[in-house]
């Protein structure tokens, strides 16, 4: 019996699936039959239901070809029959062939071909990537943190780039004061003092960090959105700013391998020191507090990653420096990017062409021009001299030892200077394969030679 459209709802099938139904199970295939049917025992109720399951499902089960061998050429199918049947030979193994294209095809929307134009020519637009969109940085909370140097503000930053919560630890003691009449303008995150909502209380603000003053139980000054950006004066030195890029075995467990956990105890103790001042600025004080901050970038490794980063030691140990075993592990010498940190110096008031220039503290000419490339304006590059090379000069010049004990530093490294052959060799590398800017004299012993 035929299937007719009163055998199925309306809505569930069109009359092209009933007509493609009644010719798939009818008794007889209606056309020239040199096979015989293989699908003639398949339900209808079955196809039917495959046939209105939604979007999901595809009905076009004879579009497959599931059995390739029905459809070989007759001709060789007889050519091989005539063969010897003794003589070994290697049939072509036949392999499963689809010709409907991927489901995630079928599920996109259909976009109708346009009807061709005769005698007109149609030119197409140049495909051009579309622009990356521009970084976005948002101070999420800020809080005071205490250090062997000083007291600072711990700033955590989200972004529209990844999924990464980058630091930026600001040292400025005018933070703890609203009051205009200070010499420089405070370092306050724009992004964190802003209003976010029309609902939100002074609770809110505070608990997120955005006051002002010192926080206490009986102090509680939420802050309000600056509405503008004040100029500092032209006497007062730039502030000092360290762009650094995480690195857990040099920081928390005190690896001697390199001398980042060193150079941000440095960083901080350098940006924490009283600023002098010139005779015409402060009649009353010839200095003032030492103000600046620490863009922490969570990029281990210079980009390529803890995992990378422990197997590129391997292959330090085995002889390599460190350019080369980033190489050999398929990475850069170098892949840190530095668009999120600029955007976070913009969002603290530092370094764009309204706000204040910055004194970058590196010792690494590459970051300088990444840096200015994005747009920082940086006035002037600070060395950062390791601190066991310091004390090597200081031994030359009969200052003695005392100036390289034991001392607090916000690392495990503490105040100390990291030292030890496998750092005269990172740091070697990093002078005649890298280019930084440092008096290799100074290394003394092999790693000068």
């Amino acid at each position: 019996m035929a299937l007719t459209e009163s055998f199925y709802p309306p809505p569930l099938l069109a009359e092209s699936d009933t007509a493609l139904l009644d010719i798939l199970t009818s008794p007889r295939w209606q056309g020239v039959q040199k096979f015989s049917r293989r699908d003639a025992a398949l339900d209808p109720l079955l196809l039917a239901v495959a046939a209105s399951a939604g979007t999901h499902t595809t009905r076009n089960h004879y579009h497959h070809d599931f059995f390739p061998g029905v459809q070989a050429d007759a001709a060789a199918r007889s050519k091989r029959a005539a063969e010897d049947i003794n003589e070994p030979q290697e049939r072509k193994r036949m392999s499963y062939v689809s010709r409907q294209g991927p489901r995630r095809l079928h599920l996109q929307p259909a976009i109708s071909p346009q009807p061709a134009i005769p005698s007109q020519i149609i030119s197409l637009p140049s495909a051009e990537p579309s622009p990356i969109s521009s970084i976005e940085v948002k101070c999420m909370a800020r809080t005071r943190i205490p250090t062997p140097h000083g007291p600072g503000f711990l700033h955590l930053y989200h972004n529209n780039r990844d999924n990464k919560e980058h630091l930026a630890i600001v040292v400025d003691p005018a933070q703890y004061s609203d009051d205009s009449s200070v010499l420089a303008p405070p370092i306050r995150s724009r992004s964190l003092d802003a209003v976010w909502s029309d609902y939100e209380t002074d609770t809110d603000r505070i608990t997120r960090g955005a006051y002002v003053g010192k926080l206490s139980p009986t102090s509680q000054h939420p802050s309000r959105p600056s509405l503008r950006q004040s100029s500092p004066s032209t006497s007062i030195p730039y502030p000092l700013v360290r762009i650094h890029s995480e690195c857990f075995t040099g920081e928390t467990i005190g690896s001697m391998r390199c001398d980042c956990g060193e150079q941000l105890d440095e960083a901080i103790h350098l940006i924490s020191q009283p600023i002098s001042l010139p005779d015409n600025v402060s009649p009353n004080s010839r200095t003032m507090p030492g103000r600046g901050a620490v863009i922490y970038l969570k990029q281990e490794g210079r980009g390529i990653g803890l995992l990378s980063k422990i197997r590129a030691y391997n292959l330090q140990d085995l002889g390599h420096d460190t350019v080369t075993a980033n190489l050999m592990l398929g990475h850069q010498a170098d892949e840190r990017g530095y668009e999120i940190a600029v955007a976070i110096l913009r969002d603290l008031g530092l370094g764009s062409e309204l706000g204040e220039g910055v004194r970058l503290l590196t010792n690494n000419p590459d970051k300088v021009q990444a840096l200015e490339k994005e747009g920082l304006r940086v006035v002037e590059r600070v060395p950062m001299v390791p601190r066991s090379w310091r004390h090597r000069s200081h031994s030359q010049a009969g200052t003695g030892e005392a100036e390289l004990g034991k001392a607090a530093g916000v690392t495990m490294i503490g105040g100390e200077g990291v030292r030890g052959e496998d750092l005269d060799k990172y740091l070697r590398t990093k002078i005649l394969r890298m280019g930084h800017m440092l008096p290799l004299y100074l290394a003394g012993g092999q790693a000068a030679s």
